[in-house]
């Protein structure tokens, strides 16, 4: 979408607080122990408690009201029986709506003990999204998100998961601009129009550039393991720097 009012900003503002405070509980909640199940009904609860409704379970019939994914999964991880172990790396994504209006956001962290390596992987790919929105505003090019996530995924020596994309937002969980390539398109000529609102989600991996779908129909893994991490901001790009809704 692209915003036409005030009323527009506080409505994408207020549903992002909302998303972004359920992340951060989920998050703070989360106990080696649990199960995902157990750890997506909170999450559920505090949507619910904030009158806004979980977005994949509306439009999609999502088993669950977030993502989780844990270790080798890259998204789309279903909520159930799996007990989250000491050092798992975890990703929680988000994405509900409210009053008509939609917010999409995701972090990944890891379960303590923590590995240094996971846990410079993690850092790494959150680096790589704030850079990736600072970089943006009216008339950069849309190509210009997957050059900078593929540059910073190389200088961290990670991979990109290329089948996993950015995507524009607002007034449903996914609308244009679709497809929003994690990497350089040279052929790619769209450019980005103060008012848009977008997500920016990198995902990086330690091995496999793109993520398989399991036989559930939802669950993307890496083949042959590894480990992904993603992070997840919705913005409205502006004249200037991006406004992150996303934010608790």
């Amino acid at each position: 979408m692209t915003v036409g009012s005030e009323n527009d900003i506080q409505s994408l503002k207020k549903i992002g607080k909302i998303v972004a405070m359920t992340i951060n509980e989920m998050k703070r909640q989360t106990r080696a122990g649990m199960t995902t199940q157990e750890l997506d009904e909170i999450g559920g609860r505090l949507l619910t408690r904030h009158g806004a409704v979980s977005a994949p379970k509306a439009v999609y019939n999502f088993p669950g009201s977030t993502c989780i994914s844990v270790n080798h999964e890259a998204a789309h991880g279903i909520p159930g029986d799996r007990i989250l172990q000491p050092g798992d790396l975890i990703n929680i994504d988000v994405s509900a709506e409210l009053e008509g209006y939609y917010a999409d956001a995701g972090h990944s962290f890891l379960i303590p003990p923590y590995h240094p390596a996971l846990l410079r992987l993690c850092e790494h790919t959150h680096q790589t999204m704030m850079k990736v929105i600072s970089s943006l505003k009216h008339g950069v090019k849309l190509n210009e998100i997957g050059r900078i996530i593929e540059s910073e995924a190389a200088k961290g020596g990670y991979s990109v998961i290329k089948n996993l994309c950015s995507h524009g937002i607002g007034k449903s969980l996914h609308e244009a601009p679709s497809e929003i390539l994690p990497f350089y398109n040279k052929h790619d000529k769209r450019t980005l129009k103060a008012g848009q609102v977008i997500t920016i989600e990198p995902f990086l991996s330690t091995g496999a550039d793109y993520a398989a779908q399991q036989p559930d129909g939802w669950t993307l893994c890496l083949p042959g393991g590894g480990f992904a991490a993603q992070y997840e901001h919705t913005i409205i790009i502006t004249n200037d720097r991006p406004i992150i809704l996303t934010l608790a």
